[in-house]
């Protein structure tokens, strides 16, 4: 099969759980001679598909229903619905639905348990089968689905001795209750159907927040141009149609749908999309210029020389997806545990029938034992161990101001030895302050602060917050006009006045701002992006705890030095997501494990790359989304308390994973004895995951 012959497919594929269906999955889907490679991405819950062209799509979605999979073909519109977000939302009304009948027969069966008998006990029975059968009917779907397609393909997972177990119970109870028997455990059976959904909701939902990142980034790149035809004429042209040799006509305050080559007139870009760049750079005629950038100050013409897929923008938004499929392999214990536990249970409950059949126990007894042997053996407590450890510490974390998008990520936190850090709003501010205005005459700021509080321009508002520390009124200015890119005009005691570009300087001097009465320069104002207040001390706590850090920045080597000098850290600048990306992949190959801290869209691969990632709150939505962890407010050392609790929170881990594996070393041949019964089976199992909750609480107030 020819390389050159193939095409690429992708697929959202709900059902993907744990590592043995990324095995079934790149192992079974090869096996179709028209599928050349098959690569799974466990955090988004895709399949990517090399296969040749003339692989009919119905095709492709049968080969995935052959292995027991639904699959649904992913397009490349950033606004598709992914039909995994439906999956959270089935999920989390399962959730509710099994939680309010638990609460409901735990009631009734508080008769039961308190002596009720005859006829008294018999209603609550017929109560409880009332509320539980429509409820397991409605919030075992989940599990029901995924275990039926597994064994329709003569397949197993560990959803089929969940449903097996669920339903033997549910059985059972309807039995006992029909024939007046004096135990029905319809409690049990819904208990254990919502602590199971709880889990599996949560995975869902952690896995959700890291599918935004590409998405977000492809939303930042122009809908469409006006393209302007041979005979001057021009059209609105939707992005996904523009095609290279097209002539773009890009306004001021317009982004770029394409790549392309200025063919005319002179401009800023905003490039902090793709470079971090905090001072637009100036474009002439020739220049090359990307899609996604901002168009700050005038009417340009480009001529497309790439579009759609083909954009420095969609490369980006491909590294991204790369580095997240290849975080994606990070598999834990307890999915690494899940492919074994399916053949295990069944091999014990079938052998405790088996045994008890033999015994002469009778196939009633037999089947309650091998129902009990089933539900205690169920994995809740080993499924809990690392989420609910997760979940303590992503809510002290929270209270410290730092919000824990992935609990994985806290797994990988723990293990970071390198820290590459970007300058611009990450250890800044991010935002510009004005310096210099306690040198201006009154008057001059005066003046200056009424025309700075009528622009929503970001150097407008520095100034405007700077004086108005001062106490000053504004002065009397009419006419108040402003020009995007240009500044600010306005008449002033009969004198022309302006703020804005300063007209001696630089084209592409963004940093600073010049006040002009008739045309006569009068002040100049220059702006500075501060440290974070305690920066320094961050980074040299980091230093402690083992972490070492460097700085990784698009901006230029001029811009990055003093912040380098006055940490004490070395730095990389002029680097494109390319770049940094190459880096993280560099250490990674020496062995170490990166953590990346960044804020802008030219940051979100690299965000995605790193073994681990932070970003602060005021970042870009794509390096919000891309990042494991969001730490707020102008502080640093919220960066230094998460690798800490993230430390602590793995030794709690590894506490609950004995405590787990102990439960089932205890409470399984206790069942296999016949010393259990479902319901105490199901009590048992709902205890073993209340001490690993109980453990992980542990981690509360671990920050103080």
């Amino acid at each position: 099969m020819s390389a050159t012959a193939l095409v690429e497919r992708d697929f959202a594929v709900p059902d993907i759980r744990c590592a043995g269906c990324i095995a079934k999955l790149e192992q079974g889907l090869v096996r179709d001679r028209r599928i050349a490679a098959a690569r799974v991405n466990f955090t988004e819950k895709r399949v990517h598909l090399s296969c040749t062209p003339d692989t009919d799509m119905p095709d492709l979605i049968g080969a995935f229903s052959n292995l027991g999979f639904e699959a649904h073909p992913i397009g490349a519109g950033p606004d598709e619905i992914d039909p995994a977000a439906e999956t959270s939302r089935e999920l989390l009304r399962a959730v509710a639905v099994s939680g309010f009948a638990m609460m409901n027969i735990m009631l009734l069966s508080v008769s039961v348990w308190s002596g009720a008998a005859g006829a008294t006990r018999d209603l609550f029975h017929w109560l409880s089968a009332a509320i539980a059968l429509p409820t397991v009917s409605y919030a075992g779907r989940p599990f029901f689905r995924s275990a039926w397609r597994a064994l329709r393909h003569g397949g197993t997972n560990m959803d089929v001795p969940i449903s097996i177990g669920v339903l033997l119970v549910c059985a059972i109870s309807l039995y006992e209750t029909a024939t007046s028997g004096p135990h029905a455990y319809f409690d049990g059976a819904v208990m254990l159907l919502f602590f199971l959904l709880c889990g599996r909701w949560l995975d869902s939902v952690m896995r959700d927040r890291a599918r935004g990142g590409v998405t977000a980034l492809l939303r930042n790149m122009g809908t469409g141009a006006m393209v302007v035809a041979d005979d001057g004429r021009s059209r609105w042209v939707d992005a996904t149609a523009l095609e290279p040799g097209m002539v773009m006509l890009v306004a001021a305050g317009e982004r770029l749908a394409a790549d392309g080559v200025v063919v005319g007139g002179a401009s800023r870009l905003d490039l902090s999309l793709l470079t971090g760049e905090s001072a637009p750079q100036a474009v002439h005629a020739d220049d090359l210029v990307h899609a996604g950038t901002l168009n700050l100050d005038a009417p340009l013409r480009v001529r497309v020389t790439a579009a759609g897929a083909d954009t420095a923008l969609a490369d980006i938004a491909r590294l991204m997806g790369e580095a997240a499929q290849g975080k994606s392999r990070y598999v834990r214990i307890a999915d690494r545990a899940a492919r074994f536990y399916a053949p295990a249970v069944h091999c014990l409950a079938l052998m405790a029938f088996a045994g008890w059949m033999i015994a002469g126990a009778g196939w009633h007894q037999s089947l309650l034992i091998a129902a009990a042997v089933l539900i205690i053996t169920c994995p809740c407590a080993l499924g809990l161990a690392v989420p609910a450890a997760q979940i303590v510490a992503a809510g002290e974390l929270m209270r410290a101001g730092v919000l824990v998008k992935d609990g994985s990520a806290l797994e990988r936190l723990a293990e970071v030895d390198r820290a590459f850090v970007d300058k611009t709003g990450t250890l800044t501010l991010g935002r510009p302050e004005a310096i210099g205005l306690e040198r201006l005459d009154i008057g001059v700021r005066s003046l200056i602060l009424a025309l700075s509080q009528a622009s929503r321009h970001p150097l407008s508002e520095a100034l405007t917050r700077g004086l108005q520390s001062y106490d000053i009124r504004p002065a009397d200015v009419t006419s108040i006009r402003e020009t995007p890119g240009f500044g600010i005009e306005a008449r002033w005691a009969g004198h022309a006045v302006t703020l804005g570009r300063p007209q001696g300087g630089d084209l592409g001097d963004a940093l600073a701002t010049e006040l002009s009465v008739d045309g006569r320069a009068v002040a100049t104002v220059r702006f500075a992006d501060r440290l974070r207040p305690d920066a320094a001390d961050a980074i040299r706590v980091l230093g402690r705890e083992g972490v070492e850090a460097m700085i990784l920045s698009g901006d230029r080597a001029e811009a990055v030095a003093p912040v380098a000098r006055d940490l004490g850290l070395t730095a990389q600048t002029g680097m494109s997501p390319q770049d940094k990306l190459a880096a993280i992949g560099r250490q990674a190959a020496m062995g170490h494990k990166v953590l990346m801290i960044g804020d802008g869209l030219n940051d979100g691969p690299a965000l995605a790359a790193g073994h681990a990632s932070m970003a602060p709150g005021s970042a870009s939505d794509v390096g919000k989304n891309a990042a494991d962890c969001i730490f707020l407010g102008d502080r640093m050392m919220p960066v230094v308390q998460t690798v800490r609790m993230a430390r602590r929170t793995q030794a709690v881990v590894r506490q609950n994973f004995m405590l787990a594996i102990g439960y089932n070393v205890v409470a399984v041949p206790l069942a296999f004895l016949g010393f259990v019964t479902p319901l105490v089976a199901a009590i048992a199992m709902s205890g073993s995951s209340l001490i690993v909750v109980g453990n992980a609480l542990r981690l509360k107030r671990a920050i103080r």
